[in-house]
Protein backbone atom coordinates (compact mmCIF):
# COMPACT_ATOMS: atom_id res chain seq x y z
CA UNK A 1 0.00 0.00 0.00
CA UNK A 2 1.33 3.41 -0.96
CA UNK A 3 1.63 5.76 2.02
CA UNK A 4 0.97 9.46 1.58
CA UNK A 5 3.47 11.69 3.35
CA UNK A 6 1.56 14.46 5.10
CA UNK A 7 2.45 17.62 6.96
CA UNK A 8 0.33 19.41 9.54
CA UNK A 9 0.50 23.20 9.80
CA UNK A 10 -0.85 24.51 13.10
CA UNK A 11 -0.59 22.56 16.36
CA UNK A 12 -3.25 23.94 18.63
CA UNK A 13 -5.99 21.79 20.18
CA UNK A 14 -7.39 20.71 16.83
CA UNK A 15 -4.03 20.54 15.08
CA UNK A 16 -3.03 17.83 17.53
CA UNK A 17 -6.25 15.96 16.78
CA UNK A 18 -5.24 15.98 13.10
CA UNK A 19 -1.76 14.67 13.90
CA UNK A 20 -3.19 11.91 16.09
CA UNK A 21 -5.80 10.79 13.58
CA UNK A 22 -3.48 10.97 10.56
CA UNK A 23 -0.85 8.98 12.46
CA UNK A 24 -3.39 6.19 12.96
CA UNK A 25 -4.23 5.77 9.25
CA UNK A 26 -2.41 2.89 7.54
CA UNK A 27 -1.96 4.76 4.24
CA UNK A 28 -0.51 7.90 5.83
CA UNK A 29 2.84 8.96 7.24
CA UNK A 30 2.92 12.21 9.20
CA UNK A 31 6.31 13.35 7.93
CA UNK A 32 6.41 16.87 9.35
CA UNK A 33 4.61 19.32 11.61
CA UNK A 34 4.83 23.08 11.82
CA UNK A 35 4.15 25.75 14.43
CA UNK A 36 6.05 28.82 15.59
CA UNK A 37 6.36 27.42 19.12
CA UNK A 38 9.55 25.39 19.51
CA UNK A 39 8.43 23.64 22.69
CA UNK A 40 5.16 22.55 21.10
CA UNK A 41 7.05 21.20 18.10
CA UNK A 42 9.25 19.03 20.25
CA UNK A 43 6.26 17.83 22.28
CA UNK A 44 4.32 16.75 19.18
CA UNK A 45 7.37 15.23 17.53
CA UNK A 46 8.12 13.04 20.52
CA UNK A 47 4.51 12.13 21.29
CA UNK A 48 3.61 11.04 17.74
CA UNK A 49 7.01 10.11 16.32
CA UNK A 50 7.08 12.86 13.70
CA UNK A 51 10.58 12.97 12.21
CA UNK A 52 10.74 16.57 10.96
CA UNK A 53 9.61 19.84 12.52
CA UNK A 54 9.40 23.37 11.14
CA UNK A 55 8.70 26.81 12.55
CA UNK A 56 8.02 28.26 9.08
CA UNK A 57 5.34 26.67 6.90
CA UNK A 58 7.22 27.75 3.77
CA UNK A 59 10.05 25.41 4.75
CA UNK A 60 7.59 22.54 5.21
CA UNK A 61 6.02 23.27 1.83
CA UNK A 62 9.47 23.25 0.20
CA UNK A 63 9.88 19.60 1.24
CA UNK A 64 9.25 17.73 -2.01
CA UNK A 65 8.53 14.45 -0.24
CA UNK A 66 5.40 15.87 1.42
CA UNK A 67 2.40 15.29 -0.84
CA UNK A 68 -0.41 16.64 1.31
CA UNK A 69 -0.86 19.18 4.07
CA UNK A 70 -3.49 19.71 6.70
CA UNK A 71 -3.83 23.41 7.54
CA UNK A 72 -5.18 23.82 11.07
CA UNK A 73 -4.12 27.38 11.89
CA UNK A 74 -6.45 30.06 13.26
CA UNK A 75 -9.07 30.92 10.65
CA UNK A 76 -7.66 34.43 10.31
CA UNK A 77 -4.41 32.81 9.16
CA UNK A 78 -5.81 30.42 6.56
CA UNK A 79 -5.22 32.45 3.42
CA UNK A 80 -1.45 32.74 3.08
CA UNK A 81 -0.45 29.15 3.93
CA UNK A 82 -3.23 27.87 1.66
CA UNK A 83 -2.08 29.99 -1.27
CA UNK A 84 1.52 28.91 -0.61
CA UNK A 85 0.49 25.24 -0.46
CA UNK A 86 -1.37 25.55 -3.77
CA UNK A 87 1.70 27.13 -5.37
CA UNK A 88 3.90 24.36 -3.92
CA UNK A 89 1.72 21.71 -5.57
CA UNK A 90 0.37 20.06 -2.43
CA UNK A 91 -2.94 18.34 -1.82
CA UNK A 92 -4.67 20.49 0.81
CA UNK A 93 -7.07 19.78 3.65
CA UNK A 94 -8.10 23.13 5.16
CA UNK A 95 -10.02 23.29 8.40
CA UNK A 96 -13.29 25.21 8.44
CA UNK A 97 -14.15 27.98 7.97
CA UNK A 98 -12.44 28.38 4.62
CA UNK A 99 -11.57 31.95 5.68
CA UNK A 100 -13.16 34.77 7.64
CA UNK A 101 -14.17 36.75 4.54
CA UNK A 102 -15.52 35.84 1.12
CA UNK A 103 -12.82 37.97 -0.50
CA UNK A 104 -10.21 35.55 0.89
CA UNK A 105 -12.29 32.56 -0.20
CA UNK A 106 -12.35 34.00 -3.70
CA UNK A 107 -8.56 34.28 -3.74
CA UNK A 108 -8.26 30.63 -2.74
CA UNK A 109 -10.80 29.50 -5.35
CA UNK A 110 -9.03 31.50 -8.04
CA UNK A 111 -5.68 29.98 -7.06
CA UNK A 112 -7.17 26.48 -7.21
CA UNK A 113 -7.64 26.94 -10.96
CA UNK A 114 -3.87 26.57 -11.30
CA UNK A 115 -3.69 23.08 -9.76
CA UNK A 116 -5.13 19.61 -10.27
CA UNK A 117 -4.40 18.59 -6.70
CA UNK A 118 -7.14 17.65 -4.24
CA UNK A 119 -8.52 20.40 -2.01
CA UNK A 120 -11.16 20.16 0.69
CA UNK A 121 -12.42 22.28 3.57
CA UNK A 122 -13.13 20.31 6.74
CA UNK A 123 -16.86 20.65 7.38
CA UNK A 124 -16.94 17.75 9.80
CA UNK A 125 -20.72 17.62 10.25
CA UNK A 126 -21.12 16.26 6.74
CA UNK A 127 -19.29 13.18 8.02
CA UNK A 128 -21.42 12.81 11.16
CA UNK A 129 -23.62 9.76 10.43
CA UNK A 130 -26.76 11.40 11.84
CA UNK A 131 -26.48 14.42 9.55
CA UNK A 132 -25.56 12.22 6.58
CA UNK A 133 -28.54 9.91 7.09
CA UNK A 134 -30.82 12.93 7.49
CA UNK A 135 -29.65 14.31 4.16
CA UNK A 136 -30.30 11.00 2.46
CA UNK A 137 -33.82 10.98 3.86
CA UNK A 138 -34.36 14.53 2.63
CA UNK A 139 -33.03 13.58 -0.80
CA UNK A 140 -35.47 10.66 -0.91
CA UNK A 141 -38.32 13.12 -0.37
CA UNK A 142 -39.40 11.60 2.92
CA UNK A 143 -40.25 14.93 4.60
CA UNK A 144 -41.10 16.89 1.46
CA UNK A 145 -40.01 20.46 0.84
CA UNK A 146 -38.09 21.94 3.78
CA UNK A 147 -39.93 24.82 5.46
CA UNK A 148 -37.71 25.60 8.44
CA UNK A 149 -34.55 24.45 10.19
CA UNK A 150 -33.49 25.23 13.73
CA UNK A 151 -30.00 24.37 14.98
CA UNK A 152 -28.10 24.94 18.17
CA UNK A 153 -24.43 24.34 18.88
CA UNK A 154 -23.63 25.48 22.41
CA UNK A 155 -20.54 25.01 24.60
CA UNK A 156 -19.55 25.86 28.19
CA UNK A 157 -17.98 29.20 29.04
CA UNK A 158 -14.87 27.44 30.35
CA UNK A 159 -14.27 25.83 26.94
CA UNK A 160 -14.84 29.00 24.93
CA UNK A 161 -12.82 31.52 26.93
CA UNK A 162 -9.65 31.14 24.90
CA UNK A 163 -11.41 30.66 21.57
CA UNK A 164 -13.35 33.93 21.75
CA UNK A 165 -10.08 35.82 21.39
CA UNK A 166 -9.92 34.59 17.79
CA UNK A 167 -13.42 33.94 16.49
CA UNK A 168 -17.09 34.58 17.29
CA UNK A 169 -19.74 31.92 17.99
CA UNK A 170 -21.64 32.79 14.79
CA UNK A 171 -18.60 32.10 12.64
CA UNK A 172 -16.84 29.56 14.83
CA UNK A 173 -19.76 27.18 15.29
CA UNK A 174 -22.64 28.69 13.33
CA UNK A 175 -20.74 27.97 10.12
CA UNK A 176 -21.25 24.25 10.78
CA UNK A 177 -25.02 24.53 10.85
CA UNK A 178 -25.49 27.02 8.04
CA UNK A 179 -23.38 24.71 5.87
CA UNK A 180 -25.70 21.82 6.75
CA UNK A 181 -28.74 24.00 6.04
CA UNK A 182 -27.36 24.92 2.62
CA UNK A 183 -26.64 21.22 2.00
CA UNK A 184 -30.14 20.14 3.01
CA UNK A 185 -32.15 22.83 1.26
CA UNK A 186 -30.09 22.94 -1.93
CA UNK A 187 -30.86 26.66 -1.87
CA UNK A 188 -28.84 29.81 -1.29
CA UNK A 189 -29.19 32.31 1.54
CA UNK A 190 -31.04 35.43 0.44
CA UNK A 191 -30.94 37.56 3.61
CA UNK A 192 -30.00 37.32 7.27
CA UNK A 193 -30.71 39.07 10.55
CA UNK A 194 -28.73 38.41 13.73
CA UNK A 195 -28.08 39.49 17.30
CA UNK A 196 -25.34 38.90 19.86
CA UNK A 197 -24.91 39.12 23.63
CA UNK A 198 -21.61 40.16 25.21
CA UNK A 199 -21.36 38.52 28.64
CA UNK A 200 -17.69 38.60 29.63
CA UNK A 201 -16.28 41.55 27.69
CA UNK A 202 -13.97 39.36 25.59
CA UNK A 203 -12.81 40.04 22.04
CA UNK A 204 -16.03 38.56 20.61
CA UNK A 205 -19.58 38.28 22.02
CA UNK A 206 -20.40 35.10 23.95
CA UNK A 207 -23.75 34.43 22.28
CA UNK A 208 -24.90 34.79 18.69
CA UNK A 209 -28.23 34.01 17.04
CA UNK A 210 -28.90 34.33 13.31
CA UNK A 211 -32.00 33.88 11.16
CA UNK A 212 -31.48 33.07 7.51
CA UNK A 213 -34.01 33.46 4.72
CA UNK A 214 -33.32 31.07 1.83
CA UNK A 215 -34.14 31.77 -1.79
CA UNK A 216 -36.60 28.85 -1.83
CA UNK A 217 -38.60 30.45 1.01
CA UNK A 218 -37.32 28.33 3.91
CA UNK A 219 -36.13 29.87 7.18
CA UNK A 220 -33.13 28.72 9.19
CA UNK A 221 -32.18 29.73 12.73
CA UNK A 222 -28.81 29.08 14.35
CA UNK A 223 -28.21 29.42 18.09
CA UNK A 224 -24.61 29.60 19.30
CA UNK A 225 -24.23 30.11 23.04
CA UNK A 226 -20.60 29.89 24.13
CA UNK A 227 -21.44 30.78 27.72
CA UNK A 228 -23.07 27.69 29.21
CA UNK A 229 -22.68 27.80 33.01
CA UNK A 230 -20.09 26.17 35.22
CA UNK A 231 -21.00 22.58 35.95
CA UNK A 232 -22.48 21.91 32.51
CA UNK A 233 -21.92 18.13 32.18
CA UNK A 234 -21.06 18.14 28.46
CA UNK A 235 -18.70 20.02 26.15
CA UNK A 236 -21.15 20.27 23.26
CA UNK A 237 -24.92 20.61 22.98
CA UNK A 238 -25.67 20.34 19.28
CA UNK A 239 -29.14 19.66 17.91
CA UNK A 240 -31.08 20.24 14.71
CA UNK A 241 -34.77 20.23 13.83
CA UNK A 242 -35.79 20.08 10.15
CA UNK A 243 -39.48 20.68 9.40
CA UNK A 244 -40.82 19.76 5.98
CA UNK A 245 -44.23 19.79 4.32
CA UNK A 246 -44.69 16.04 4.90
CA UNK A 247 -42.57 15.28 7.95
CA UNK A 248 -39.77 16.29 10.28
CA UNK A 249 -36.29 15.15 11.28
CA UNK A 250 -34.72 15.64 14.71
CA UNK A 251 -30.98 15.27 15.28
CA UNK A 252 -29.91 15.03 18.93
CA UNK A 253 -26.70 16.05 20.61
CA UNK A 254 -23.66 13.79 20.09
CA UNK A 255 -23.34 13.74 23.88
CA UNK A 256 -26.61 11.82 24.36
CA UNK A 257 -25.32 8.32 23.58
CA UNK A 258 -23.25 7.86 26.75
CA UNK A 259 -23.83 8.96 30.35
CA UNK A 260 -21.32 8.49 33.16
CA UNK A 261 -22.23 9.07 36.82
CA UNK A 262 -19.37 9.40 39.33
CA UNK A 263 -18.78 11.07 42.70
CA UNK A 264 -18.16 14.29 40.78
CA UNK A 265 -21.57 14.08 39.08
CA UNK A 266 -22.88 13.28 35.62
CA UNK A 267 -20.85 13.68 32.45
CA UNK A 268 -21.87 13.12 28.83
CA UNK A 269 -18.76 12.39 26.75
CA UNK A 270 -18.83 13.24 23.05
CA UNK A 271 -18.88 10.00 21.04
CA UNK A 272 -19.27 11.19 17.45
CA UNK A 273 -16.55 13.55 16.28
CA UNK A 274 -13.25 12.35 17.75
CA UNK A 275 -13.81 9.87 20.60
CA UNK A 276 -10.83 7.86 21.79
CA UNK A 277 -11.35 4.09 21.63
CA UNK A 278 -9.13 1.06 22.14
CA UNK A 279 -7.67 1.60 18.65
CA UNK A 280 -7.11 5.36 18.99
CA UNK A 281 -9.21 8.25 17.72
CA UNK A 282 -12.38 7.30 15.87
CA UNK A 283 -15.40 9.19 14.62
CA UNK A 284 -16.27 11.80 12.03
CA UNK A 285 -12.84 13.48 11.95
CA UNK A 286 -11.22 10.16 11.05
CA UNK A 287 -13.87 9.52 8.40
CA UNK A 288 -13.36 12.98 6.96
CA UNK A 289 -9.57 12.77 6.74
CA UNK A 290 -9.73 9.19 5.42
CA UNK A 291 -12.11 10.29 2.68
CA UNK A 292 -9.84 13.16 1.65
CA UNK A 293 -6.76 10.92 1.53
CA UNK A 294 -8.63 8.21 -0.38
CA UNK A 295 -9.50 10.86 -2.97
CA UNK A 296 -5.77 11.54 -3.36
CA UNK A 297 -5.03 7.83 -3.83
CA UNK A 298 -7.82 7.52 -6.41
CA UNK A 299 -6.80 10.70 -8.22
CA UNK A 300 -10.21 12.27 -7.63
CA UNK A 301 -11.37 15.68 -6.44
CA UNK A 302 -13.35 15.54 -3.17
CA UNK A 303 -17.06 15.78 -3.95
CA UNK A 304 -18.78 15.62 -0.54
CA UNK A 305 -18.06 19.33 -0.19
CA UNK A 306 -16.71 21.69 -2.85
CA UNK A 307 -14.76 24.95 -2.42
CA UNK A 308 -17.78 26.86 -3.70
CA UNK A 309 -20.00 25.31 -1.03
CA UNK A 310 -17.45 26.23 1.63
CA UNK A 311 -17.46 29.80 0.33
CA UNK A 312 -21.27 29.93 0.53
CA UNK A 313 -21.14 29.09 4.24
CA UNK A 314 -18.58 31.85 4.82
CA UNK A 315 -20.73 34.33 2.87
CA UNK A 316 -23.69 33.49 5.09
CA UNK A 317 -21.90 33.91 8.43
CA UNK A 318 -20.09 37.00 7.15
CA UNK A 319 -23.50 38.56 6.45
CA UNK A 320 -24.76 37.41 9.86
CA UNK A 321 -21.82 39.10 11.60
CA UNK A 322 -22.60 42.30 9.72
CA UNK A 323 -26.28 42.04 10.61
CA UNK A 324 -25.46 41.57 14.30
CA UNK A 325 -23.25 44.66 14.31
CA UNK A 326 -25.72 46.86 12.43
CA UNK A 327 -29.02 45.55 13.78
CA UNK A 328 -30.32 45.49 10.21
CA UNK A 329 -31.28 42.77 7.74
CA UNK A 330 -28.34 42.08 5.42
CA UNK A 331 -28.71 40.75 1.89
CA UNK A 332 -26.28 38.02 0.98
CA UNK A 333 -24.38 38.56 -2.22
CA UNK A 334 -23.24 35.46 -4.10
CA UNK A 335 -21.06 35.50 -7.18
Amino acid sequence: MRRIKCGVIGLGFFGEKHVEVLSSLPHVEVAAVCTRREQRLQEMSQKYGVPTVYTDYNDLLADNEIEAVSIVTHARDHLLPTLAAIKAGKHIFLEKPMALATAECDRIIEALKTTEKSFMVGHICRFDPAYAVARRSIGEGRIGKILSIYARRNIPAAVSAGVLADISPITGDGVHDIDIMLWYTGSRVKAVSAATVDVRGLANPDIGWAMYRFENGAIGVTENNWCLPKGTPFELDARMEIIGEKGAIYINSPGQALSINTEEGWTYPETVYWPRTQVGRAGALKEELSYFLDCILRGEKPAIITPEESRAAVAAVEAAEKAARSGEVVNVRES
